[in-house]
């Protein structure tokens, strides 16, 4: 069934195909030089992993991790590095960087998804303050409140709410139910993806009397251009003053950004981070899955946290931490390697006993 269905959809919106030495040449016009093996006339309508390709998909090998799949794939093609052996017979493009290759044929191939126009049907509920730009595409069921300017191009879907007094720059876009709380800022160019909240109130709460005194959040999120947050994230606005992600950053999704904290320029941040309030990140800096950043804390331009991380100590510029509590790696895999040598040294530990007690009852006999 399914068959059919892909036979019925590829009838009905045919994909254009390219010839391997057409994207070749895409490639080596925009920097990047690479070289055709085999068959350069030999043309491909998509791009695909190597275990789900077939004969008319482009495909790429970046990773040594899949190696072994070269010799099972079925795609018409695969994109390598120059030193990488292939099956015989392989018909490939040799390019310096074989993943970055893969990421300009795929935007070549395939292009940027397509938003549908606004349907005709439960309007958009806009305040009359509010300021839209031209060519903004705003669906149905979205609310836009009082003294909001959206720039140019903006994409809205449905279930989207803006309060008041936000400010949201050209070509952005913010998928559906999206939620922007008061005074949020946006750049140009972010795209905000479905279910992520931005300026909800920070964790702000004060000791008084025994019980939990609420702090008013009174300060803002500020979103530079070329963002782009994933699903289901959250960013508290500051108790004061500004919550700020800087231009370039990339956020997976399921990640919370306390109160205060400075998020620095192309950053990119995995799943699960979680990052406390009135932290200062640096630019360029990764976090893998599950980090978590204590408060109040300071990571150095560059820096690279594990999987898992969790940081209670300054982070310096360039280095790579990992383990909880977080360490340099060199020192975490010391420890690791110690851990891993437990069991041994457990069993060595019981012998000894064993020998000592041995010794022990030998003399007290004499």
């Amino acid at each position: 069934m399914r068959d059919r269905m892909t036979a019925r959809m590829t009838a009905s919106q045919p994909q254009p195909d390219h010839a391997l030495s057409d994207l070749a040449n895409h490639l080596n016009s925009r920097g990047m030089p690479c070289e055709v093996v085999g068959d350069a006339n030999l043309r491909v309508v998509a791009m695909n992993t190597l275990k789900d390709a077939g004969p008319r998909d482009l495909s790429f090998l970046s990773n040594a991790k899949y190696v072994d799949e070269l010799q099972t794939t079925r795609a018409g093609a695969v994109i390598v590095s120059r030193d990488q052996s292939t099956p015989e017979g392989m018909t490939v493009i040799r390019a310096a960087d074989a993943y970055a290759a893969m990421a300009m044929l795929v935007l070549h191939i395939h292009g940027w998804r397509k938003h549908p126009p606004a349907a005709e049907r439960s309007p958009a509920v806009i305040h009359p303050t509010a300021v839209i730009g031209p060519g903004a595409n705003i669906h149905h069921g979205v609310t836009i409140e009082a003294d909001t300017i959206i720039g140019r191009n903006a994409v809205i879907y449905p279930g989207v709410y803006i309060a008041d007094g936000c400010r949201i720059g050209d070509d952005c876009v913010l998928y559906p139910n999206v939620v922007l709380y008061n005074g949020s800022v946006l750049g140009h160019r972010v795209t905000i993806h479905a279910g992520t909240v931005i300026g909800e109130d920070g964790l702000g709460y004060a000791p008084v009397a025994g019980k939990w005194q609420k702090i008013p959040q009174v300060g803002t999120v500020e979103i530079a251009d070329d963002v782009e947050i994933g699903s289901n994230c959250s960013i508290d606005r500051a108790t004061l003053g500004k919550t700020v992600i800087g231009a370039g950053t990339k956020f997976s999704n399921l990640i919370a950004i306390g109160h205060g904290t400075k998020i620095g320029e192309h950053c990119m941040f995995v799943a699960h981070v979680g990052i406390a309030g009135s932290v200062d990140v640096g630019n360029h800096v990764t976090m893998a899955g599950k980090v978590g950043v204590a408060g109040h804390l300071t990571i150095g331009d560059n820096a690279k946290l594990a999987a898992m991380a969790g940081v209670m100590r300054d982070v310096p510029a360039n280095a790579t931490m990992m383990g909880a509590p977080a360490v340099d790696k060199v020192e975490a895999a010391r420890s690791m390697s110690l851990v891993m040598k437990l069991p041994e040294m457990r069993k060595q530990i019981r012998q000894l006993e064993t020998q000592v007690e041995k010794l022990l009852g030998e003399r007290s006999g004499d």
